[in-house]
């Protein structure tokens, strides 16, 4: 039975913790590594969302159900398969498909406000945090949320004003704390791949 070893890698929006997952991931190879992003964990918020950087706070940490990804960690660590949910951004919806995760050595999870939850920390080994400038964490999210999530630049600046840079100050920064290594991000990230890739290989 393969135990998988966890590590979260979390940072505010924009702070290139997702890159570095992905780059990670690329190296390690599928036969051995997978991610579990916190962005397919949304709750369906179809029934409340009131337009482009409106009242539904994406940045909150009830927005996001942690308990089933604590659950399919946990899962994960006693070998079994677990079904990670499918969130639909363009209209807020959780879909009714879902993608079959399999145990692998090592499974990087991935998100802002992962180490917020004590339920989610619980099932980490380790943890990683993006420690990134404010203006370079709006710009790259910015260019994600137009160009890939059909958003307006206008809603997205007004949600970042409004509610994530407020979360990132109540929530994601205070988690850093409970992170083992923390990345002081200005868009090089070769040393700290190269690192953990040696580490995990």
């Amino acid at each position: 039975m393969v135990v998988p070893y966890i590590i979260g890698v979390a940072g505010g929006s924009g702070s290139g913790k997702t890159f570095f997952a992905r780059e990670l991931q690329k190296i390690l190879g599928d036969e051995l590594c997978t991610i579990i992003y916190q962005d397919n964990y949304y709750i369906d918020q179809s029934h409340r969302f009131d337009g482009d950087g409106g009242s539904v706070n994406f940045d909150h940490p009830d927005s996001l159900d942690f308990d089933l990804l604590a659950q399919g960690l946990a899962a994960l660590k006693k070998g079994q398969k677990i079904e990670v949910p499918l969130y639909e951004f363009s209209n807020h919806t959780r879909k009714s498909e879902t993608i079959d995760c399999h145990p692998k050595k090592i499974i990087l999870v991935d998100g802002i406000l992962i180490l917020d939850s004590a339920a989610v920390r619980a099932q980490l080994d380790e943890a990683i945090f993006f420690d990134t400038p404010e203006e370079l964490r709006f710009k790259r999210r910015l260019d994600r949320d137009v160009n890939e999530r059909g958003r307006t630049a206008e809603g997205v600046k007004k949600q970042f004003d409004l509610q994530v840079k407020p979360m990132h100050i109540q929530f994601v920064e205070p988690s850093k704390a409970h992170a083992q290594t923390i990345v002081k991000d200005f868009g090089d990230y070769h040393e700290t791949i190269e690192f953990f890739s040696r580490k995990l290989t």
